[in-house]
């Protein structure tokens, strides 16, 4: 089967840091000697198909500007994949061609919102939501989610009791609070990066019903909408009926899914007709800013990637089994709530008295990771770690962690024993030079 999908996870387990480093990957080169769990890219290598496809692009020398042809194939791609994995029928003269997720972000914030107006973004975020609405005067509202279990109803991200049951859940009353002071726009990221979040229906029908209320437009990045894990689905906000169809500008990608965002091409899916006269008027330079290359990758990807996803989804699903397991057995104390979707996991360190885990890791453990606080306020205390990447290595990134808390003493009594190396009595620059 393997030969024939071309994914083979034997061969991905089998990669080294060292290999990956080689390849002039960013997430494996900018901290050498490190593990890389910062950049949300995967490390599974390209389906077959993009291969094949990129390939005979350059033999063709097809490296130009894009033309229509490859915007319309794009356009059909996605609302094919769309209506395949979704359900939802999309028309493609309903989807337009960027660069990225952040091109369509930046398009929403100017054409949409306008300066001097507000948005609301539910943290911890994506970065750029939070550093790009000030690019355009926009007033950023950082709203926390609410992290809810059996014994802490109602906390925040700073339980820090190291439980993986439990959900987030959106701070309604804060959001109306806002949309009733005036804001008129609100993002939703779904699945939601960096908590792992999958929004269900009744959730979404919530939030447009409160749209409804005080005329708020929707962005929503659905970008990790394939990553989503047991009996979770993803539910376009689009899709959902002719309100939350008009309320919406979508955004999506295979880059995630396919591991392609270099090739830069995005698709904005247009619900609502003021937004096709908005960018038939001011937006299609984007259009023509998106890569060719990309155009082709994208296209093979959703229509001859599918079982290829299917299998890598597989192996996200056993790196996430083994977050779970890991944070339940060795990290007591640190906040962590199972992620439902994408291949995100978010730590919240705070209950050891970490105030900088993301300098903490990279110091004393060899492991990269996105520092908190730059998806948020609420971020203090806390780092986003990507674990799409070969299961040993993700083995070895959460040993390097513990055994740094462990050697630390920052770990309660009865967690689990460090490594063998942290048990002979090496430090911690032992343990890392050892890695």
């Amino acid at each position: 089967m393997k030969d024939i999908i071309g994914f083979d996870a034997q061969a991905i387990d089998a990669l080294t840091a060292d290999k990956l480093a080689q390849s002039g990957s960013d997430k494996w080169s900018r901290y050498p000697g490190c593990v890389g769990a910062f950049i949300a890219e995967m490390d599974f290598g390209l389906a077959p198909c993009i291969q094949r496809a990129i390939d005979r692009a350059v033999q063709g020398c097809a490296l130009g500007y894009i033309p229509t042809p490859w915007k319309r194939h794009v356009a059909k791609a996605c609302a094919d994949w769309q209506r395949l994995r979704y359900g939802w029928n999309v028309d493609p003269e309903q989807v337009r061609v960027v660069p990225d997720v952040v091109e369509a972000f930046e398009i929403f914030l100017r054409e949409i919102v306008g300066h001097g107006n507000r948005v609301i973004v539910p943290t911890p975020a994506y970065m750029p939501f939070l550093s790009l609405p000030r690019l355009y005067d926009v007033e950023l509202v950082e709203i926390p989610m609410l992290r809810v279990d059996g014994r802490n109803a109602g906390c925040t991200t700073g339980c820090g009791d190291g439980r993986a049951d439990g959900d987030w859940l959106f701070d309604f009353d804060a959001i109306e609070a806002a949309f009733r002071d005036g804001c008129r726009a609100f993002v939703l990221c779904n699945p939601h990066n960096p908590i792992g979040k999958v929004y269900t229906t009744d959730e979404m029908l919530r939030l447009s019903a409160l749209c409804e209320r005080y005329n708020v437009r929707v962005f929503s990045d659905e970008i990790h909408a394939p990553f989503v894990f047991d009996d979770h689905r993803h539910v376009p906000f689009a899709a959902i009926n002719e309100m939350t169809a008009r309320q919406a500008f979508t955004a999506t990608s295979a880059s995630k899914s396919f591991n392609i965002p270099g090739t830069k091409c995005a698709q904005v899916i247009l619900t609502n007709p003021d937004d096709v006269r908005m960018w038939t008027d001011r937006c299609e330079w984007s259009e023509h800013q998106t890569a060719t290359i990309g155009a082709i990758a994208s296209t093979a990807a959703y229509e001859e990637g599918g079982l290829w996803f299917d299998e890598v989804l597989k192996y996200v699903k056993r790196n996430a089994e083994l977050v779970d397991e890991r944070m339940r057995r060795d990290f007591p104390g640190v906040g962590y709530v199972k992620p439902q979707g994408t291949y995100i996991a978010w730590l919240d360190f705070n209950g050891l008295g970490i105030a900088d885990p993301a300098a903490y890791f990279l110091e004393h453990a060899g492991v990269a990771l996105t520092d908190g606080r730059e998806c948020g306020a609420v971020g203090a205390g806390c780092v986003r770690m990507n674990f799409a990447m070969p299961h040993p290595l993700l083995e070895r990134c959460l040993d390097q962690m513990r055994d740094a808390l462990a050697a630390d003493g920052l770990l309660p009594a009865g967690a689990m024993a460090p490594t063998a190396l942290a048990s002979a009595g090496l430090t911690r620059a032992d343990m890392r030079d050892a890695a």
